[in-house]
């Protein structure tokens, strides 16, 4: 397993993210960016809104049981702004594994996703035994479809009204990413 402290990379805006295993003492930091409704909008009602400590105190206690390491954060400045994960599936989609991800909102539109999610997609392919990569993404999340395309994602398939959340029926879009793209 690589050492994750060592992963950093420079964006052309002149930030610098790492990722890395959570940790305790980002309790606070994920409590102060994952409370946005901007954020819990595009995501499954497991990410609550709003999203208390107690909420992040949850989150980071189960990430940090998890030994595969699947699930990093994303800091800047020393401070957690995001997470990005990989779920391997099971039984018949056992070659499959879902991304997951969000960053807060002031670090939109800097770079931050594309590379974590490019950086995702190689740790996924070389840690795991599956050859496919999707995402399930809300067809309002424009700024989600433009990182995912910008990694070779292709659009797969548009499940009409599929999402239902806060009394509104959205379309669900299927991006994926096969191994054999990346030779």
């Amino acid at each position: 397993m690589c050492d994750l402290s060592l992963i950093m990379i420079t964006l052309k805006a002149k930030i610098t993210f790492s990722l890395r295993p959570w940790k305790f003492d980002d309790i606070s930091s994920v409590t102060k960016h994952a409370n946005n409704w901007n954020i819990a909008k595009n995501l499954s009602d497991k990410y609550p809104h709003p999203y208390t400590y107690d909420n992040a105190k949850i989150f980071i206690d189960s990430v940090s049981k998890d030994k595969s390491l699947s699930i990093f954060a994303i800091e800047v400045n020393n401070e957690a702004i995001g997470s990005i994960g990989i779920h391997p599936q099971t039984d018949i989609h056992c070659k499959n594994a879902e991304i997951g991800y969000w960053i807060a909102e002031p670090y939109w539109g800097k770079g931050i996703a594309t590379e974590a999610i490019r950086w995702m997609i190689n740790y996924a392919f070389d840690h795991y035994h599956i050859n496919r990569i999707y995402a399930l993404v809300f067809g309002t999340n424009i700024a989600s479809q433009k990182v995912l395309l910008k990694n070779n994602f292709t659009l797969e398939a548009t499940l009409e009204k599929t999402i239902y959340k806060k009394g509104i029926y959205y379309d669900e879009l299927i991006y994926s990413l096969r191994k054999e793209a990346l030779q």
